[in-house]
C-alpha cells in the first residue's frame, strides 16, 4: 500500500468512542496529510514508505487549546498583586483595570508588536504538543483594534506550523467611549464590527462575555443574531461570576461552546447537551481567581454534555502558558478522570471549535500527532510541571 510516512514502535491513545482508545504496539500511516491507518502494528498493510521509530512513545492526536486570548499588549502583574492584597476581580474591573487595562495597551500596539509578543506564548504550547489553537480578539473594543488583533492571530498561523482558529470577542467589555451606553456598544458590535470582521474573513466564530460586569443576555443575543445572519457560529463566556442565563442562551443559539460555567445550573447544562454545545472548562481562571465554586461536573456527566479543557490564556484572570498544566488542574480541581481530561484537549476541544477532521486517531482524520515519552497517558495529567513531548506532526509532516 502507498503511504507517505509511517510511525512505528509506538502506543496509541486514539480517543475513539469516548474513551482513551488505547492500542499497545500500534502504528500510524499518513497519506496526503491525513491518517491512512491507525491501529495495531500487526495489522498495518505492507508498504515501502519512510518510517519513524518512536522508541516506545505514546502518540495522541495533536493537542487543541480551544480557548485563548494570547494576542494582547502589556500584562497585568500589578493587578495580580492587588488581588493578593484582597481586591476582587470584579472590583478591579469596576475601577478601570481588568479588560480595559489591557485594552489600552493593545490599542497602542502595532500588529507586528502583537505578533511578536504572542509568538513566545504560542511556542510554549507547541512544545507541549499543541497543533491547533483558538485565539480571541476582545482587547481592542473598537473596530480597528479588534481587526488588528484578528490579523495578528492569522499571522501566528503563518509564522508557525499550527492551525489557528479565530474568534471575534468585541463584546468583551464596554469601552470608555461608550461609558454608560453599554447597549449602544452591543448594537455597534452587531451592526458594524461583526459585519466588518466577516467581510474580511478574519473571524471563524463570534464570542461574547455574558455577565453582570459585561453584557446582558438580550445584548448578547443581538450580537449572536448578527453573527449567525452572516453565517458565523457563536461561542460564549457564560456564568463565570453569576448564573446569569449564559449557558441557557448558548444552548438556545446552538453555540459551539459555552465556556467557564462555574455557576451554571443543571437545567441549562442539560439544554447545552441537547443542543450539542460543548462545555469548555477553564481551571486556570478558577485557580488564579481563587474561586470556591466549580463547574457542575456531575450534572455534565449525567446529561452527557461533552467537556473540553483549555488554558484561557490571558493577562488577567488566567495567565496560563501550559495546556499540560491544565490537564492536571482539571483532574485535581474539578475531579475529571484521565479520559475526560485527555478527551477535553483532543476530540472534545475539536468539537468546541467546530472541527470534525481532527481530535482522534482514525482513518481520514488530519494527521496531527503529539508524541510523548511517558509510560502511560495518565502521566500527562499526573505531573505538575515538566514536558514529556518529544515530537509533533502537523498534516502528516514532522513539525
Amino acid at each position: 500500500m502507498s503511504f507517505d510516512h509511517v510511525w512505528l514502535n509506538a502506543h496509541l491513545a486514539t480517543m475513539r468512542d469516548g474513551t482513551l482508545g488505547l492500542v499497545e504496539d500500534g502504528a500510524i500511516a499518513a497519506k496526503d496529510g491525513l491518517i491512512a491507518y491507525a491501529g495495531p502494528r500487526t495489522s498495518l498493510p505492507d508498504h515501502d514508505a519512510p518510517t519513524t521509530d518512536c522508541g516506545g512513545a505514546w502518540i495522541l492526536p495533536g493537542l487543541i487549546d480551544c480557548h485563548t486570548h494570547m494576542v494582547f499588549g502589556g500584562n497585568r502583574a500589578g493587578e495580580f498583586e492587588a488581588r493578593l492584597a484582597g481586591a476582587s476581580y470584579e472590583e478591579i474591573a469596576r475601577q478601570g483595570g481588568g479588560i480595559l487595562s489591557t485594552m489600552r495597551a493593545t490599542r497602542m500596539a502595532s500588529e507586528e508588536a502583537l505578533v511578536a509578543a504572542a509568538l513566545p506564548r504560542l511556542d510554549g504550547l507547541l512544545r507541549e504538543g499543541v497543533t491547533t489553537v483558538e485565539v480571541k480578539s476582545g482587547y481592542g473594543l473598537e473596530l480597528g483594534a479588534e481587526l488588528r488583533q484578528l490579523r495578528a492571530a492569522r499571522a501566528l498561523g503563518k509564522a508557525r506550523r499550527v492551525s489557528v482558529a479565530t474568534s471575534l470577542l468585541a463584546a468583551h467589555a464596554t469601552p470608555p467611549e461608550y461609558a454608560g451606553r453599554r447597549s449602544e456598544y452591543a448594537k455597534h458590535v452587531a451592526e458594524v464590527i461583526v459585519p466588518a470582521a466577516a467581510a474580511q474573513g478574519l473571524a471563524d466564530a463570534v464570542d461574547a462575555f455574558c455577565e453582570n460586569i459585561a453584557f446582558t443576555p438580550e445584548e448578547t443575543a443581538m450580537v449572536f443574531e448578527a453573527a449567525q445572519g452572516l453565517g458565523l457560529p457563536v461561542k460564549l463566556h457564560a456564568d463565570q461570576l453569576s448564573d446569569g442565563g449564559g449557558a441557557a442562551l448558548a444552548a438556545r443559539f446552538g453555540a459551539l461552546s459555552a465556556d467557564h460555567l462555574e455557576r451554571s445550573n443543571a437545567k441549562a447544562i442539560a439544554a447545552m447537551a441537547q443542543a450539542g454545545t460543548v462545555a469548555v472548562l477553564l481551571p486556570g481562571a478558577t485557580l488564579t481567581l481563587r474561586e470556591s465554586q466549580f463547574p457542575d461536573i456531575a450534572a455534565m456527566r449525567r446529561c452527557g454534555c461533552r467537556m473540553a479543557l483549555s488554558t484561557d490564556m490571558n493577562p488577567g484572570s488566567s495567565p496560563a502558558l501550559s495546556l499540560l498544566l491544565m490537564l492536571n488542574l482539571g483532574c485535581t480541581l474539578f475531579r475529571l478522570t484521565v479520559a475526560e481530561a485527555l478527551l477535553g484537549v483532543t476530540k472534545h476541544a475539536a468539537s468546541a471549535l467546530g472541527f470534525k477532521d481532527r481530535g482522534e486517531l482514525a482513518e481520514g482524520m488530519r494527521c496531527d500527532l503529539a508524541l510523548y515519552a511517558v509510560s502511560r497517558p495518565a502521566e500527562l495529567c499526573y505531573w505538575l510541571g515538566g514536558n514529556p513531548c518529544i515530537g509533533r506532526v502537523v498534516a502528516g509532516a514532522a513539525a
